[in-house]
């Protein structure tokens, strides 16, 4: 339920744009009952395959980018990582999360 309203307010946010949301195999990902918006496609991962997991690879950058920092407390590392997630370009993102099968599976999709 939580997951269906979170596409409905998210493709409500967002109403002219055609959303690709690549998710895992979690039941609540494809309910039989799940409703989802027209302009929202799910594109779902491989079971047990983190490493094509496009968050996967982001969150790795971002720890790239603080490994020789040290932080205390949490904190100290909230505000870094907003510092870092905020300093993430376009380019950037795309570098890391525009895999070949994301892209195949929008040409596969005509879109």
């Amino acid at each position: 339920m939580c997951f269906e309203k979170f596409l409905e307010l998210f493709a409500s946010e967002y109403p002219e744009d055609l959303h690709l949301i690549q998710v895992d195999n979690g039941g609540f990902h494809n309910s039989l009952n799940l409703s989802i918006p027209e302009n929202v496609i799910l594109l779902f991962q491989p079971a047990y395959s983190p490493e094509v997991n496009p968050i996967e690879r982001l969150w790795g950058y971002v720890k790239e980018q603080l490994k020789w920092l040290k932080f205390e407390r949490i904190e100290e590392l909230r505000p870094a990582v907003q510092k870092e997630l905020k300093n993430l370009t376009k380019e950037v993102i795309a570098s890391l999360t525009g895999w070949e099968f994301i892209l195949a599976a929008i040409s596969v999709a005509e879109l």
